[in-house]
């Protein structure tokens, strides 16, 4: 018995590293292709895995051509931001939804499942035409403005609110604490895993945001890392070690974030339920 549990977990194992191996294959690619010149990064016969010489000179013209400070700042102020708004705002109101007794309620909730099941894409021209006319196109509030509220937040909120036990609510009330004082001394620290997790997936999905960003800010110092990586992919469709270096100088921060946070960011993923 003792051999074949451990038969069982040395392939287990393998398969995980063979897994792991998949995963990480693009982006040591897109390093190694970094490093490489066109004529290496497109050579097939021979086929050229590492590159001969480090050459460091492709990330040197891709930061001259494009201010990448600016685009970290732009970048990563819409990811905070966004998260801010996010995790307050649905936050209140997935308490109201969850939590309150009040005329409407429930259609108020079938409006946020709505705005779940349809895609986002049907909202843009609206949100543009706001922001075009408050005159805030290019400018981080632009960025910003699709993330003031969370539907997905809301309705994730609103299921941890849920699960806490009336009694809590009830001795609030007995000790005095009307129901904004409940809300934020009460309730609010016990869904502590939840705000977590809808932190997370808003910050994830603020990085790789690409349409919205490109689409209300025309301006280079208005952009972000996603749109800009995006330009300079049409503009080096041919030139790879450049455009692999501009994708490193990108991705490198949110797997700085990543190894900060790692165990938030497991803990966020394992408590939602959800997948990056």
């Amino acid at each position: 018995m003792k051999g074949k549990r451990t038969t069982k977990k040395l392939i287990l194992h393998i398969l995980l590293i063979a897994g792991a191996s998949i995963m990480i294959l693009p982006f040591l690619w897109m390093l190694l292709t970094s490093w490489k010149t066109v004529s290496e990064s497109t050579s097939m016969n021979p086929f050229v895995f590492f590159p001969h010489k480090l050459r460091w000179n492709n990330y040197k013209v891709v930061m001259e051509q494009n201010s990448f400070l600016r685009l970290y700042f732009n970048t990563f102020a819409m990811m905070v931001l966004r998260v801010a708004c996010a995790v307050l705002f649905s936050a209140m109101a997935a308490y109201a939804l969850a939590r309150l007794e009040f005329p409407g309620r429930d259609f108020l909730f079938g409006l946020v499942l709505f705005q779940m099941m349809v895609p986002v894409q049907i909202f843009i021209v609206p949100q543009y035409l706001m922001v075009d006319k408050l005159g805030m196109r290019n400018t981080i509030f632009a960025l910003l403005f699709p993330g003031l509220v969370s539907a997905f937040g809301t309705f994730l909120l609103r299921q941890f609110f849920m699960g806490l036990p009336k009694e809590l609510e009830e001795s609030a009330r007995l000790d005095g604490c009307n129901i904004g004082q409940t809300f934020w001394k009460v309730m609010l620290p016990l869904t502590k895993s939840g705000l977590i997790a809808l932190g997370i997936f808003t910050a994830l999905f603020s990085f790789k945001d690409l349409m919205w960003p490109m689409i209300v800010n025309t301006n280079a110092d208005a952009a972000t890392l996603s749109s800009t990586l995006a330009k300079i992919s049409s503009a080096y469709s041919v030139n790879y070690p450049q455009l692999m270096s501009a994708a490193v100088l990108a991705i490198w921060p949110m797997l700085l974030v990543y190894m900060i946070f790692q165990k938030q960011f497991i803990q966020g993923i394992a408590t939602s339920g959800g997948k990056l």
